[in-house]
């Protein structure tokens, strides 16, 4: 087996996939924390199911 210069690199995969969750759960939060702050919530599934009934009622 190599030996890597960088010393031992067990774990590595496992801290990144950790950092990528975290990431990700910031986006999250952030989002959500702006839709609910105004009505675009409301108003993007207002649009898609009014989509939805036009494309339904063809």
């Amino acid at each position: 087996m190599p030996i890597s210069p960088f010393g031992d690199e067990r774990g590595q995969a496992t801290a990144e996939y950790a950092l990528v969750l975290l990431a990700a759960a910031a986006v999250a939060f952030a989002l959500i924390s702006w839709a609910s702050s105004t009505d675009a919530l409301p108003r993007f599934f207002d649009a898609v199911m009014a989509k939805v009934t036009a494309v339904a009622n063809r």
